[in-house]
Protein backbone atom coordinates (compact mmCIF):
# COMPACT_ATOMS: atom_id res chain seq x y z
CA UNK A 1 0.00 0.00 0.00
CA UNK A 2 2.26 2.15 1.13
CA UNK A 3 4.33 2.26 -2.21
CA UNK A 4 1.18 4.15 -3.94
CA UNK A 5 -0.90 5.23 -1.21
CA UNK A 6 -1.71 6.75 2.29
CA UNK A 7 1.95 7.39 3.30
CA UNK A 8 3.29 10.35 1.53
CA UNK A 9 5.61 10.24 -1.23
CA UNK A 10 7.13 7.61 -2.51
CA UNK A 11 10.96 6.86 -4.33
CA UNK A 12 9.74 4.47 -7.44
CA UNK A 13 13.06 3.20 -7.91
CA UNK A 14 13.79 2.14 -4.09
CA UNK A 15 10.16 0.75 -4.18
CA UNK A 16 11.03 -1.68 -7.26
CA UNK A 17 14.21 -2.24 -5.85
CA UNK A 18 12.20 -3.44 -2.73
CA UNK A 19 10.93 -5.90 -4.62
CA UNK A 20 13.43 -8.06 -6.41
CA UNK A 21 15.53 -7.79 -2.88
CA UNK A 22 12.16 -9.33 -1.09
CA UNK A 23 12.11 -11.72 -3.29
CA UNK A 24 15.56 -12.80 -3.48
CA UNK A 25 15.50 -13.21 0.39
CA UNK A 26 12.67 -15.86 -0.33
CA UNK A 27 9.78 -13.30 0.45
CA UNK A 28 6.95 -15.01 -2.00
CA UNK A 29 3.82 -13.33 -0.98
CA UNK A 30 2.59 -10.25 -2.01
CA UNK A 31 -0.65 -8.32 -0.95
CA UNK A 32 -1.97 -5.29 -3.06
CA UNK A 33 -5.84 -4.22 -3.37
CA UNK A 34 -7.98 -2.46 -5.99
CA UNK A 35 -8.33 0.98 -3.64
CA UNK A 36 -4.24 1.22 -3.16
CA UNK A 37 -4.21 4.69 -5.12
CA UNK A 38 -6.81 4.01 -7.30
CA UNK A 39 -5.51 0.80 -8.93
CA UNK A 40 -2.15 2.57 -9.20
CA UNK A 41 -0.40 -0.33 -6.55
CA UNK A 42 -1.37 -2.93 -9.16
CA UNK A 43 -0.20 -1.21 -12.06
CA UNK A 44 2.93 -0.47 -10.49
CA UNK A 45 3.27 -4.33 -9.26
CA UNK A 46 2.60 -5.32 -12.43
CA UNK A 47 5.74 -5.28 -14.16
CA UNK A 48 7.35 -7.16 -10.82
CA UNK A 49 4.90 -10.00 -10.79
CA UNK A 50 4.66 -10.35 -15.03
CA UNK A 51 8.38 -11.06 -14.90
CA UNK A 52 8.27 -13.35 -11.54
CA UNK A 53 4.55 -14.67 -11.80
CA UNK A 54 5.93 -18.58 -11.33
CA UNK A 55 7.86 -17.83 -8.02
CA UNK A 56 5.11 -15.72 -6.20
CA UNK A 57 1.82 -15.99 -4.47
CA UNK A 58 -0.64 -12.80 -5.73
CA UNK A 59 -3.09 -11.27 -3.30
CA UNK A 60 -5.61 -8.27 -3.83
CA UNK A 61 -8.85 -7.38 -2.57
CA UNK A 62 -11.65 -5.83 -2.97
CA UNK A 63 -15.10 -4.30 -1.44
CA UNK A 64 -13.46 -0.29 -0.18
CA UNK A 65 -15.08 2.61 -2.45
CA UNK A 66 -12.66 5.64 -2.57
CA UNK A 67 -14.41 8.94 -3.89
CA UNK A 68 -11.54 11.34 -5.88
CA UNK A 69 -12.87 14.46 -4.88
CA UNK A 70 -12.63 13.86 -1.30
CA UNK A 71 -9.13 11.22 -0.26
CA UNK A 72 -10.40 10.98 3.20
CA UNK A 73 -13.99 9.09 2.37
CA UNK A 74 -14.55 5.66 2.83
CA UNK A 75 -17.09 3.23 1.13
CA UNK A 76 -17.99 -0.06 0.92
CA UNK A 77 -19.71 -1.92 -1.96
CA UNK A 78 -19.83 -6.19 -1.66
CA UNK A 79 -22.84 -6.81 -4.10
CA UNK A 80 -22.02 -9.94 -6.29
CA UNK A 81 -22.25 -7.78 -9.86
CA UNK A 82 -19.72 -4.98 -8.45
CA UNK A 83 -16.99 -7.67 -7.20
CA UNK A 84 -16.69 -9.56 -10.56
CA UNK A 85 -15.84 -5.73 -12.03
CA UNK A 86 -13.95 -5.24 -9.25
CA UNK A 87 -11.74 -8.87 -10.36
CA UNK A 88 -11.58 -8.44 -13.99
CA UNK A 89 -10.13 -4.40 -12.92
CA UNK A 90 -7.70 -6.14 -11.26
CA UNK A 91 -6.59 -8.83 -13.33
CA UNK A 92 -6.32 -5.98 -16.41
CA UNK A 93 -3.84 -3.53 -14.33
CA UNK A 94 -2.02 -6.78 -13.07
CA UNK A 95 -1.47 -8.10 -16.32
CA UNK A 96 -2.30 -11.53 -15.13
CA UNK A 97 -5.05 -14.45 -15.91
CA UNK A 98 -5.67 -15.25 -12.29
CA UNK A 99 -4.74 -14.38 -8.44
CA UNK A 100 -3.74 -16.87 -6.07
CA UNK A 101 -5.59 -14.85 -2.93
CA UNK A 102 -9.01 -12.49 -3.27
CA UNK A 103 -10.13 -10.78 -0.39
CA UNK A 104 -13.51 -9.45 0.16
CA UNK A 105 -11.41 -6.22 1.90
CA UNK A 106 -14.04 -5.03 4.04
CA UNK A 107 -17.31 -6.38 4.72
CA UNK A 108 -20.83 -4.10 3.66
CA UNK A 109 -23.50 -4.49 6.58
CA UNK A 110 -26.33 -4.50 3.91
CA UNK A 111 -24.80 -7.51 2.49
CA UNK A 112 -25.18 -11.30 3.63
CA UNK A 113 -21.35 -12.50 3.79
CA UNK A 114 -23.13 -15.83 2.55
CA UNK A 115 -24.09 -14.23 -0.68
CA UNK A 116 -20.67 -12.52 -0.95
CA UNK A 117 -18.43 -15.39 -0.38
CA UNK A 118 -20.85 -17.78 -3.03
CA UNK A 119 -20.32 -14.96 -5.78
CA UNK A 120 -16.53 -15.20 -5.14
CA UNK A 121 -17.01 -18.81 -5.23
CA UNK A 122 -17.80 -18.68 -8.58
CA UNK A 123 -14.37 -16.83 -9.72
CA UNK A 124 -12.86 -19.78 -8.40
CA UNK A 125 -14.88 -22.57 -10.54
CA UNK A 126 -13.62 -20.29 -13.28
CA UNK A 127 -10.43 -20.13 -12.66
CA UNK A 128 -10.05 -16.47 -12.28
CA UNK A 129 -8.97 -17.02 -8.27
CA UNK A 130 -7.55 -19.98 -6.86
CA UNK A 131 -8.52 -18.80 -2.74
CA UNK A 132 -10.44 -16.84 -0.94
CA UNK A 133 -9.55 -14.40 2.21
CA UNK A 134 -11.52 -12.12 4.33
CA UNK A 135 -10.54 -8.90 5.80
CA UNK A 136 -11.72 -7.60 8.95
CA UNK A 137 -14.50 -9.88 9.86
CA UNK A 138 -15.72 -11.25 13.28
CA UNK A 139 -15.48 -15.03 14.19
CA UNK A 140 -18.78 -15.31 13.25
CA UNK A 141 -18.62 -13.83 9.83
CA UNK A 142 -15.67 -16.44 9.33
CA UNK A 143 -17.44 -18.86 10.17
CA UNK A 144 -20.52 -17.98 8.48
CA UNK A 145 -18.22 -17.55 5.08
CA UNK A 146 -16.23 -20.46 5.62
CA UNK A 147 -19.65 -22.39 5.55
CA UNK A 148 -20.27 -21.66 1.92
CA UNK A 149 -16.71 -21.56 0.83
CA UNK A 150 -13.56 -22.57 2.20
CA UNK A 151 -11.12 -19.62 3.54
CA UNK A 152 -7.91 -19.66 2.87
CA UNK A 153 -6.94 -16.63 5.09
CA UNK A 154 -8.35 -13.84 7.62
CA UNK A 155 -6.62 -10.55 7.09
CA UNK A 156 -6.65 -7.80 10.24
CA UNK A 157 -4.55 -5.69 12.26
CA UNK A 158 -2.73 -7.27 14.76
CA UNK A 159 0.31 -5.78 16.43
CA UNK A 160 1.51 -4.98 19.83
CA UNK A 161 -0.68 -2.12 19.65
CA UNK A 162 -3.69 -3.83 18.04
CA UNK A 163 -5.32 -7.20 19.73
CA UNK A 164 -9.05 -6.93 19.51
CA UNK A 165 -8.98 -9.72 16.85
CA UNK A 166 -8.17 -12.29 19.36
CA UNK A 167 -11.25 -12.05 20.73
CA UNK A 168 -13.20 -13.80 18.55
CA UNK A 169 -11.44 -14.04 14.59
CA UNK A 170 -8.19 -15.27 15.94
CA UNK A 171 -9.91 -18.63 17.93
CA UNK A 172 -12.34 -19.27 14.72
CA UNK A 173 -8.86 -18.99 12.44
CA UNK A 174 -7.66 -21.53 14.59
CA UNK A 175 -10.46 -23.62 14.44
CA UNK A 176 -11.34 -24.15 11.28
CA UNK A 177 -7.55 -24.49 9.97
CA UNK A 178 -7.38 -20.52 8.36
CA UNK A 179 -3.97 -18.84 8.19
CA UNK A 180 -3.66 -15.29 9.50
CA UNK A 181 -2.27 -11.95 7.79
CA UNK A 182 -1.53 -9.76 10.33
CA UNK A 183 -1.57 -6.12 8.66
CA UNK A 184 0.23 -3.48 10.56
CA UNK A 185 2.21 -5.73 12.42
CA UNK A 186 4.34 -2.69 13.22
CA UNK A 187 1.52 -0.64 14.03
CA UNK A 188 1.64 1.79 10.67
CA UNK A 189 5.47 1.81 11.75
CA UNK A 190 4.77 3.57 15.35
CA UNK A 191 5.99 0.06 17.15
CA UNK A 192 9.88 1.13 15.19
CA UNK A 193 10.25 3.72 17.56
CA UNK A 194 10.78 6.31 14.19
CA UNK A 195 8.39 9.12 15.68
CA UNK A 196 8.58 10.98 18.78
CA UNK A 197 6.10 13.34 17.93
CA UNK A 198 3.73 11.68 15.07
CA UNK A 199 1.54 14.42 14.41
CA UNK A 200 4.19 16.92 13.64
CA UNK A 201 6.98 14.50 11.92
CA UNK A 202 4.50 13.24 9.23
CA UNK A 203 3.88 14.70 5.35
CA UNK A 204 1.24 16.37 4.78
CA UNK A 205 -0.27 13.96 2.57
CA UNK A 206 0.27 11.08 5.52
CA UNK A 207 -2.65 9.01 6.13
CA UNK A 208 -1.67 8.52 9.45
CA UNK A 209 -2.20 12.02 10.58
CA UNK A 210 -6.31 11.50 11.01
CA UNK A 211 -5.21 8.04 12.94
CA UNK A 212 -6.19 8.90 16.65
CA UNK A 213 -2.75 7.30 17.75
CA UNK A 214 -0.93 9.29 15.59
CA UNK A 215 -1.81 12.71 17.20
CA UNK A 216 -1.83 15.04 19.94
CA UNK A 217 -1.76 13.49 23.27
CA UNK A 218 -2.70 9.98 22.12
CA UNK A 219 1.26 9.91 20.26
CA UNK A 220 3.33 10.95 23.16
CA UNK A 221 1.86 8.63 25.71
CA UNK A 222 2.12 5.79 22.96
CA UNK A 223 5.57 6.68 22.40
CA UNK A 224 6.48 6.15 26.14
CA UNK A 225 5.15 2.43 26.09
CA UNK A 226 7.70 1.46 23.94
CA UNK A 227 10.43 1.11 26.59
CA UNK A 228 10.08 -2.79 27.17
CA UNK A 229 10.86 -2.86 23.00
CA UNK A 230 14.12 -0.62 23.43
CA UNK A 231 15.09 -2.71 26.51
CA UNK A 232 14.10 -5.71 24.69
CA UNK A 233 15.71 -4.55 21.18
CA UNK A 234 19.26 -3.15 23.09
CA UNK A 235 19.62 -6.21 24.80
CA UNK A 236 19.20 -8.88 21.83
CA UNK A 237 21.29 -6.03 19.78
CA UNK A 238 18.17 -6.05 17.38
CA UNK A 239 15.64 -3.05 15.90
CA UNK A 240 12.40 -2.56 17.80
CA UNK A 241 10.32 -3.68 14.50
CA UNK A 242 12.23 -7.26 15.10
CA UNK A 243 10.94 -7.41 18.31
CA UNK A 244 7.23 -6.51 17.10
CA UNK A 245 7.32 -8.65 14.26
CA UNK A 246 8.76 -11.76 16.65
CA UNK A 247 5.79 -10.76 19.11
CA UNK A 248 3.49 -11.75 16.14
CA UNK A 249 5.10 -14.61 15.36
CA UNK A 250 4.82 -16.37 18.73
CA UNK A 251 1.63 -14.97 19.47
CA UNK A 252 0.18 -16.67 16.41
CA UNK A 253 2.34 -19.68 16.98
CA UNK A 254 0.24 -19.88 20.65
CA UNK A 255 -2.92 -19.47 18.99
CA UNK A 256 -1.96 -22.65 16.65
CA UNK A 257 -2.01 -19.82 13.78
CA UNK A 258 -0.21 -20.35 10.45
CA UNK A 259 0.88 -16.46 10.00
CA UNK A 260 2.30 -14.08 7.25
CA UNK A 261 2.66 -11.09 8.87
CA UNK A 262 2.54 -8.38 5.83
CA UNK A 263 5.28 -5.30 7.28
CA UNK A 264 4.36 -2.77 4.19
CA UNK A 265 8.10 -0.87 3.36
CA UNK A 266 9.64 1.18 0.18
CA UNK A 267 13.41 0.26 1.33
CA UNK A 268 15.40 -3.02 0.61
CA UNK A 269 17.02 -2.64 3.56
CA UNK A 270 13.76 -2.94 5.76
CA UNK A 271 12.83 -6.13 4.16
CA UNK A 272 15.96 -7.72 4.98
CA UNK A 273 15.53 -6.74 8.73
CA UNK A 274 12.06 -7.60 8.50
CA UNK A 275 12.78 -10.70 7.43
CA UNK A 276 15.52 -11.61 10.00
CA UNK A 277 12.30 -10.78 12.60
CA UNK A 278 11.00 -14.42 11.83
CA UNK A 279 14.32 -16.43 13.22
CA UNK A 280 14.35 -14.33 16.35
CA UNK A 281 12.31 -16.18 19.16
CA UNK A 282 11.45 -14.07 22.42
CA UNK A 283 11.84 -15.51 25.66
CA UNK A 284 8.68 -16.24 28.22
CA UNK A 285 10.00 -13.08 30.49
CA UNK A 286 10.45 -11.19 27.29
CA UNK A 287 7.01 -11.37 26.32
CA UNK A 288 5.58 -11.10 29.80
CA UNK A 289 7.29 -7.55 29.61
CA UNK A 290 5.35 -6.82 26.24
CA UNK A 291 2.10 -8.49 27.37
CA UNK A 292 0.17 -5.05 29.29
CA UNK A 293 1.02 -3.01 26.06
CA UNK A 294 -1.78 -3.06 24.53
CA UNK A 295 -4.17 -2.55 26.76
CA UNK A 296 -2.48 0.76 27.63
CA UNK A 297 -2.70 2.22 23.92
CA UNK A 298 -4.35 5.54 24.01
CA UNK A 299 -6.28 6.00 20.78
CA UNK A 300 -8.16 4.14 18.12
CA UNK A 301 -6.66 1.90 15.92
CA UNK A 302 -8.24 3.29 12.63
CA UNK A 303 -9.81 7.21 12.03
CA UNK A 304 -13.07 5.21 11.32
CA UNK A 305 -13.86 2.37 13.05
CA UNK A 306 -17.04 1.19 12.19
CA UNK A 307 -14.84 -0.50 8.94
CA UNK A 308 -13.20 -2.92 11.42
CA UNK A 309 -14.23 -6.14 12.81
CA UNK A 310 -14.16 -4.56 16.29
CA UNK A 311 -17.12 -2.37 15.21
CA UNK A 312 -19.48 -5.50 14.86
CA UNK A 313 -17.87 -7.61 17.75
Amino acid sequence: MGMSFAYGPTDQRSARATLEHALELGVTFYDTADMYGFGDNERFLAPFVQAHRDELVLATKFGIVLDRDDPSARGVRNDPGYLRQCLEGSLTRLGVDSVDLYYLHRKDPAVPIEDTVAAMAELVREGKVRHLGLSEVTGDELRAAHAVHPIAAVQSEWSLFSRDVERSVVPAAAELGVAFVPYSPLGRGFLTGAFSDAGSELSEGDYRRTVPRFTGDHARENAGLLEPLRRIAEQRGVTLGQVALAWVHQRAAAHGLPVVPIPGTRRPERVAENTAAARLELTAGELAALEPIAARVAGDRAADMSLTSAARE
